[in-house]
């Protein structure tokens, strides 16, 4: 049987030291399988962004198991964390975050760009660029390729971000309050990219949202309280 595309158990996080020290994840448990979209809802302060960050491998947990494709993450050094992260995660924010003075195709290679940069991938780059394309055609954007972050809309520039975060065909995507910043419409677009992206690539999909209609098209939807994933 194939390992889980995520798998947390007991994981705790807190900030601080001693008896200063606030807890933000306390003892959470999670399996998210390939192919798998899970939402997870909860109110600002509620440890949803705690737990991307875990996720990411931005941070580490103090106690608990954390398995990325069965691979015990919580032990890895800085290097292979990021090695880690460039092959096996995309990330989508609220915010697009595409550098203005690259083109649409630019911004969706930049991964593969870095990747070279550090010499985690001898790929050549033809093949990024390849990619980005299909990418951006199978979101209904191709057209866009040659274009700049500012002579497109806020919901093309969100798909971009989608395609972004496909570049290096990652076994998870990380998604932070993706539709955050986009009307109704161009939200709903943006989860069923979403869900798509989980059934027709086999992506495992965390998305922590506050959008409680559209979380209800997950295959799961989780509810983060005072640092209890329920």
């Amino acid at each position: 049987m194939a390992e889980p595309a995520i798998l947390a158990r007991g994981v705790r996080k807190s900030y601080g030291t001693g008896p200063a020290a606030v807890p933000v994840l306390r003892a959470v448990d999670l399996t998210v399988e390939a192919g798998e979209f899970v939402a997870v809802l909860g109110p600002s302060g509620s440890g949803k962004s705690t737990l991307l960050n875990l996720l990411g491998l931005m941070d580490r947990p103090d106690e608990g198991e954390l398995k990325l494709g069965g691979a015990d993450v919580a032990r890895l050094s800085d290097d292979e964390r990021a090695r880690l992260r460039n092959e096996r995660l995309g990330f989508v924010f609220q915010f697009d975050s595409l550098l203005p003075e690259f083109t649409i195709l630019e911004n969706v290679t930049m991964p593969a760009r870095i990747a070279r940069a550090r010499k985690l991938t001898d790929a050549p780059l033809s093949a990024a660029e390849s990619r980005a394309r299909e990418l951006l055609d199978s979101l209904g954007i191709g057209a866009l390729a040659a274009r700049f972050p500012a002579q497109t809309s806020g919901g093309e520039r969100q798909r971009a971000a989608i395609a972004r975060a496909l570049s290096n065909a990652p076994a998870v995507v990380l998604a932070d309050e993706p539709t955050g910043n986009l009307d109704r419409a161009n939200g709903a677009k943006v989860f069923a990219d979403m869900r798509r992206v989980a059934r027709e690539r086999g992506t495992a999909v965390v998305l922590v949202t506050h959008d409680e209609t559209e979380s209800r098209t997950a295959d799961r939807v989780l509810r983060m309280d005072d640092g209890v994933l329920r």
